[in-house]
Order: C-alpha cells, then sequence, then structure tokens
C-alpha cells in the first residue's frame, strides 16, 4: 500500500468512527453542566429583535457559529464537503474544511475544491493544515498554492499530539512549531487559526500562539470527540485506555484563554463537546465568540441530510435566543456580562 493509499484509508476511518458515540470522551465532560443562568425577571428584552450576526475577519455571518474542520482526503469526504457547504451558505456560516495534508503536493484535488467553493457560495472557507506539515522545509510555498488552490478565507492550524502519539506511524516531531506559525502569519496574508483537536489550549499555549500574532484561537477541549480515543481504537484498543479521556475541558479552556483579552486583540472559538443551543449560550456567556462543532453535524447529516443539519443549527439559535431574553441580554456582548455561575456558588 502507498503512502496515499494509507492516508486516504486512514482518513475514511476516521470518517467512520466519528460518525458514532464510540469516540466520545469517557469520564472527562466539557464542564457546561456545572454552570447555570441567572435569571433576571425583569427582562425588557424584545426576543425578534435580537440579532446575532457576527463580523468574521470583515464578512459579515448570520450566527456566531461554524461548521467545524472534519476529514479530507477521500472521495466520500469530498462528498461530505459539498454537502456541508451548502448547508453553509444556506446558514450563511463559515465552513471549515477536513485536513487538506492531501493537497499539498497534488492538484488532484483542485476541481473539488472549485465545486466546494461554488456549493457555498460567499461563505467564508477555512483551511486546515496539521502541526506536522507547518514544520516541514518548503511550507510557505506549498501553503501558498493551497491557499489559491482550494479558495479558502483563513487557514486553520490543527495541534494534535495526542493523536499524533498514539496513531500508528504518527509523525511527533513539531521542534520548531512556533517559529513555524509566526512565519505563517507574517508570510501568508490570510487570517490564521489555530486549534486543538480534543485536549484543548489554555492560557499558557495561547499566550504563546497569540504573541505570534495568530488571529483566533479554537479551544477545542475535552469533552466532545477523544481523538487519541480515535487512535486509540485504531490501534485495537478501547476505551479503558490510560489516555483516552486526556484533555483539558472546554469550559475551562475558554475561561482561562478569554482572560488574556486584556493583552490581545483576537477571536475565541469555542469547540470541543459543542452538541446543543445550551451549550453554545453557556459557551458564549463564558467568553467565546463563536462556537463550532464536528461531530454532531457529522451525525446529523449521516441521519437527516443538509436539511436536518439546517433545522438542527437554527433549533440551537433559537434556545440561544430564549437564553438572552431570560437573562436580560439583548446582545451578545450583554449575555457576556455576569450572567452565569458556577452551580456550586448558587448554594
Amino acid at each position: 500500500m502507498t503512502s496515499d493509499d494509507e492516508l486516504i484509508k486512514r482518513k475514511q476511518e476516521h470518517l467512520d468512527l466519528c460518525a458514532s458515540d464510540a469516540v466520545a470522551f469517557r469520564e472527562t465532560t466539557t464542564g457546561f453542566e456545572h454552570y447555570s443562568f441567572l435569571h433576571y425577571a425583569l427582562s425588557e428584552v424584545n426576543i425578534d429583535e435580537i440579532d446575532l450576526s457576527f463580523n468574521f475577519f470583515g464578512k459579515v455571518i448570520a450566527l456566531p457559529f461554524y461548521i467545524s474542520c472534519m476529514t479530507g482526503g477521500t472521495d466520500e469526504t469530498v462528498n461530505i464537503n459539498l454537502k456541508l457547504a451548502r448547508v453553509a451558505k444556506e446558514l450563511n456560516v463559515p465552513l471549515g474544511l477536513g485536513s487538506q495534508r492531501y493537497a499539498l503536493d497534488s492538484e488532484r484535488f483542485n476541481s473539488h475544491f472549485d465545486l466546494i467553493r461554488e456549493a457555498s457560495g460567499e461563505v467564508p472557507l477555512i483551511g486546515n493544515i496539521g502541526a506536522a506539515q507547518v514544520v516541514e522545509a518548503g511550507i510557505i510555498k506549498k501553503l501558498s498554492a493551497l491557499i489559491t488552490n482550494s479558495h479558502i478565507n483563513a487557514l486553520t492550524v490543527h495541534l494534535n499530539p495526542a493523536q499524533e502519539l498514539f496513531q500508528k506511524g504518527g509523525e511527533t516531531n513539531f521542534k520548531g512549531l512556533l517559529t513555524a506559525i509566526a512565519s505563517l502569519k507574517k508570510e501568508l496574508g490570510i487570517p490564521i487559526i489555530v486549534k486543538e483537536v480534543g485536549s484543548g489550549i489554555d492560557e499558557k499555549v495561547a499566550d504563546e500562539l497569540l504573541w505570534t500574532g495568530v488571529d483566533m484561537i479554537d479551544v477545542a477541549g475535552a469533552g466532545g470527540t477523544s481523538w487519541s480515543g480515535v487512535e486509540i481504537l485504531r490501534n485495537g484498543g478501547d476505551n479503558q485506555h490510560d489516555f483516552w479521556d486526556w484533555g483539558m475541558p472546554t469550559t475551562y479552556c475558554i475561561r482561562k484563554v478569554n482572560a488574556l483579552r486584556a493583552s490581545y486583540n483576537f477571536l475565541l472559538t469555542a469547540s470541543g463537546g459543542i452538541n446543543s443551543g445550551m451549550d453554545i449560550a453557556k459557551s458564549l456567556a463564558l467568553g467565546a465568540d463563536l462556537t463550532a462543532s464536528a461531530r454532531k453535524i457529522l451525525r446529523e447529516l449521516h441521519e437527516n441530510g443538509e436539511p436536518g443539519v439546517v433545522k438542527m443549527v437554527y433549533d440551537w439559535f433559537e434556545i440561544v435566543k430564549k437564553v438572552m431574553f431570560l437573562t436580560g441580554s439583548q446582545t451578545i456582548e450583554e449575555l457576556k456580562m455576569d450572567k452565569i455561575v458556577k452551580k456550586q456558588d448558587m448554594f
């Protein structure tokens, strides 16, 4: 089997596993269950006038949400991205593409990228490349071509040390990563996003990343998909593995990274177990600018198609509006003003 064939096989296995709950964290949760909103009985909010639109790097999107990066590189995932592109267009939210490693040295997928751009209309497309590729020699030239070929408006670097550690043949040489990310920001000319894949980013890592000038941090905390778990299953293991639950809860990461606002100007995205409108509302109240979801979107797409995903996301944000009404928050900024507390502090 060639290296390309092995990559395609691995991506398909990732897709199959992420279509179920088999790769969910066992004991570690997102932490959302530990928070409650403060009811405001004197609410004067006009729920019909709530505006959830957001300026995403100069492009106004309808909701503080995007469809997160999933997987890429197989014919099936290209098809999935086409479906999600139509969903993103209808919702008017950004679409994160799966890992584009497969396209770094090939123009084979250019026509598919053309189709994705056509299907998505004017919504922002977010590219995606792994940390192990970012440190390779000549990566700036390859990424410059990828940006053009795939019509992306921003680029995500995904940090996945736990996944690579437990992946057969995983790439664990990240030497020079921070310097490489700084070079991307300097040379590529589009917004640079850095995200984890499910183990979380805390304030220490975020501080180092923001120092390089990156534009957005996606914390991708623990509690959603365990990517170490994905690889453990592919290796024949099970969820009793010592590192299945490795990571920091999403709520912890949101709070810690949000504390850096005083020092840096950046966007903060909450992902990692975003599975409901209440998760979204709590993420925003804790300080996130945007939220993102992947596995829940994928499952809904499999079960109910594109209309199902559109309806689910709209339903989520109807819940957000109801939370805003009941907390006296006409805007998202008002929702962030001491409207949520830890449950333990209420007793």
